[in-house]
Order: structure tokens, then C-alpha cells, then sequence
């Protein structure tokens, strides 16, 4: 019985690793959370206050958001928001904004 926890687990993870591999939006949708701040496709308004985060470099996004995540960069609610996404999930949304211009 001890044995069947661990194979359970590992097959969730699995079907969950596969069905977001499944999702050719995957990357978009979890961008699209960002659009109420950063703007669609992350081109912030101007004169807003905040990073458009379109064509950023990725490495360069990823850090900001695990400076928010880690609470080394003060924010009003991106910390909050950070800490609901993985680090694959992260990885995405960093990279689908890279891609725009």
C-alpha cells in the first residue's frame, strides 16, 4: 500500500505535465493574466508607472518576478502574484513576452 501513495502521485503529475503541454495557448492564457496592469501583450501604457514587459529580455523578466516572489522587490501586489505561479509557469509567461514586440 505504501508503494501505490508514490505511483498515484507521480501519475497525477504526469497527466498534469501533459495537459499543459497539450495547450498550444498555454503561455498566451497565462499571459493574459498580466494584461490588467502590463497592458495586452504586455505593452503597458505609457506613463502608467509600470514596465511594458513586451520584447524584454527573458532572463530579465524571470528575475523580476523572482525578486517579487522572493519579496526582494517591494510591490503593492506583485508578490501576492508571483507565488501563484511554478517556476515552468513562470518560465512561460516570461518567454511568450520576450516574443512580442
Amino acid at each position: 500500500m505504501k508503494l501505490r501513495t508514490p505511483i498515484v502521485a507521480l501519475s497525477l503529475m504526469a497527466l498534469a505535465g501533459a495537459a499543459q503541454a497539450a495547450d498550444p495557448n498555454l503561455a498566451r492564457n497565462l499571459a493574459a493574466t498580466c494584461a490588467n496592469c502590463h497592458g495586452t501583450n504586455g505593452n503597458a501604457l505609457k506613463g502608467a508607472g509600470l514596465d511594458s514587459l513586451s520584447g524584454m529580455e527573458k532572463g530579465k523578466i524571470l528575475q523580476k518576478i523572482a525578486d517579487y516572489k522572493s519579496g526582494d522587490k517591494p510591490a503593492s501586489i506583485m508578490h501576492q502574484i508571483s507565488k501563484g505561479y511554478t517556476d515552468a509557469q513562470m518560465d512561460m509567461i516570461a518567454g511568450y513576452f520576450a516574443a512580442q514586440k
